[in-house]
């Protein structure tokens, strides 16, 4: 299965959150959710090997299983809500989902928007691109394109540090940004080491890491004040860390241990 295959799934995955969106998730607390017999988890469907869609067409990957865990933990049924990278903290806020298993950075800007779990994956975020173009730092991405994801961390983080004359181009998810890579639209994109990776398994004499931007745990999102559901929340990563769990599934999916840094 190639790159685009992997990360591809977006419209698919609209499709599926019709249906299991349809049900506004309002329950605030872990006896409230047990009480409802189910729990709505977010999760992106277009950032490989976190969240895809499968060849039977549903929701898959790290995150899937992460999530998949939690909801027994709670002893609940599972809904899993494909969300996009622009519309996961919204769709939090406005009670479409109960919980964000989502691959969503922990930043101070989000922190402001959502509650936050310890870490339960992480990435680190580079500048990537042809290995024709010579990129050793920020400065050097003065005059030249730079595909990102809209609103992903590697979108704020090219943003922060780009000089003037940078032509930062926004695409709906990662998917859309590998595609304009591969196509030469774009020279350089802002990517994860797990995109990176998948790249270049399919193409690894063309592209290269230029610099990195940034090394960032992810977490598990609430809506702000749901102290009751993150102390449970906390309490289940601690317990499948301990267990070894948590890193099996990132071995499963990632083929690499769980970073240092989270555990």
């Amino acid at each position: 299965m190639n790159i685009l295959k992997k990360l591809a799934g977006f419209a698919l995955g609209v499709a599926l959150a019709t249906g299991a969106a349809a049900t506004a998730a309002s329950a605030q607390t872990v006896d409230e959710i047990k009480a409802r017999g189910s729990v709505n988890i977010g999760m992106l469907v277009d950032f490989a090997p976190f969240g895809i869609i499968n060849e039977q067409g549903q929701p898959d990957g790290y995150d899937a299983d992460v999530a998949k865990l939690l909801a027994e933990d709670l002893g609940v049924t599972l809904n899993l809500v494909p969300v996009t990278g622009p519309n996961r903290i919204p769709y939090l806020l406005s009670n479409q989902v109960d919980i964000l298993v989502a691959s969503l950075g922990i930043t101070p800007e989000r922190a402001e928007q959502v509650d936050f779990s310890q870490g339960y994956a992480g990435i680190e975020i580079f500048v990537f691109g042809d290995v024709n173009t010579e990129v050793k730092d920020a400065a050097d991405l003065a005059g030249k394109n730079v595909a990102v994801a809209r609103a992903s961390t590697q979108d704020t983080s090219i943003t922060e540090i780009a000089p003037e004359g940078t032509n930062i181009q926004r695409f709906d998810d990662d998917a859309s940004a590998v595609q304009a890579l591969l196509s030469g639209q774009v020279p350089l994109m802002g990517a994860s080491n797990v995109v990176v990776s998948q790249v270049q398994s399919v193409a690894p004499d063309r592209y290269e890491t230029k610099f990195s931007l940034r090394q960032q745990s992810q977490g598990i999102a609430t809506r702000p004040g749901q102290d009751n559901l993150m102390e449970h929340i906390n309490a289940f990563l601690a317990k499948v860390k301990e267990s070894g769990k948590l890193n099996e599934l990132h071995e499963k999916w990632v083929s690499a241990p769980l970073p240092e840094f989270l555990q």
